[in-house]
């Protein structure tokens, strides 16, 4: 698929796939966010047992480069039909989650961004 891609179109073509195959029924918001932690969990036990270096590196595999395609499509997929049935725009959420975040973890004085808690990448 050439054209261009945005949130909307994919949206669409998430329910249009559902809607052909009568699966509406089951795309309650429990069943999305259940199925969007299921394959949030597959794409964590690409990287399990790997160490950091070997996690970073990844994406030099062709077949494990699949996989973590796979899985991001996956996540994906369920986020953006568990937002489209909640009907929460999901980069409005975003752009507004950024905003506190900034609030609630300023730059440090003199640039320091080591310096804080780790814990503030939440978003």
């Amino acid at each position: 698929m050439t054209e261009h891609l945005d949130v909307a179109k994919l949206q669409r073509r998430l329910a249009d796939f559902a809607a052909a195959r009568n699966w509406q029924r089951y795309h309650t918001p429990k069943n999305l966010a259940t199925a969007l932690s299921v394959e949030a969990s597959e794409l964590v036990e690409i990287f399990q047992w790997l160490t950091p270096e070997e996690s970073t590196r990844v994406m030099a595999d062709p077949d494990s480069a699949h996989r973590v395609h796979d899985e991001i499509a996956d996540v994906l997929a369920y986020l953006l039909q568990l937002c489209e049935v909640l009907g929460v725009d999901p980069l409005s959420a975003l752009d507004a989650k950024i905003d506190r975040n900034e609030r609630r973890f300023p730059v440090p004085e003199g640039g320091d961004a080591e310096g804080g808690d780790a814990e503030g990448a939440d978003a």
